[in-house]
């Protein structure tokens, strides 16, 4: 009899510890993520950047991530554009704690030259440190947009892209963003990227994600 009890206790330990482990983990979550970027011309090929999120995650019912950027972009051609700029991150982890991430990143942009509709090609490398591990990532994008008329929605594009993630760490692609959307813009300063993004990550929890973003664009 106390055989079979503590049979019963050890099995039922396991299982609550797997549902614990499942409840603190989930691998799928409803988002909203919440930027603006303010941009402020130097000189005709420099400008200054800087950039503040915030996501809200657990089905945007708390906090989920809020982070802070600085840097300088460069313009050498109109077709191109390359921005090393400085992430500092503050990010819930799958434990529901925070931890602190300074991230180094140049990412270069190239704008096709097609006059039918645009087209965007982006990279960007990532330098990630995270106490106590380190690593590098490589983000490759496309972007397609495409003025809408003017009758329908005045000063409106519309947007559909994907971008891919290599981890150093994991030594693979971990991650896909799909992205569609509009930009509407408001003024010669302001304009509002509304977005929904997909993302597919089988490594990160909670990593397939449903985002509904808001990026408000500043152009001094």
């Amino acid at each position: 009899m106390k055989q079979a009890i503590l049979v019963f206790l050890f099995g039922g330990s396991i299982l609550i510890a797997k549902m614990s482990a499942q409840t603190l983990q989930p691998q799928d979550d409803i988002q909203s993520w919440n930027e603006i970027q303010l941009t402020v011309p130097l000189t005709k090929h420099f400008e200054f950047y800087t950039a503040a999120t915030a996501r809200l995650g657990g089905n945007v019912t708390r906090m989920n991530d809020g982070r802070y950027a600085i840097g300088f972009g460069w313009k050498p051609t109109k077709s191109l554009h390359i921005l090393p700029f400085y992430w500092h991150i503050k990010m819930r982890n799958a434990l529901g704690q925070f931890r602190t991430e300074n991230r180094l990143s140049v990412r270069a942009t190239y704008r096709f030259p097609i006059k039918q509709f645009g087209l965007i090609h982006r990279s960007t490398y990532e330098y990630r440190s995270r106490r106590p591990l380190t690593a590098w990532r490589y983000r490759f994008g496309m972007l397609a947009e495409k003025e809408l008329p003017k009758k329908f929605l005045p000063s409106t594009k519309a947007f559909i892209g994907d971008e891919v993630f290599y981890d150093s760490l994991l030594n693979r692609i971990s991650r896909n963003r799909f992205t569609v959307g509009i930009n509407k813009g408001l003024s010669k300063q302001l304009s509002a990227d509304i977005y929904y993004l997909r993302q597919n990550d089988r490594f990160s929890r909670p990593g397939n994600l449903h985002v509904m973003g808001v990026t408000w664009r500043v152009k001094m």
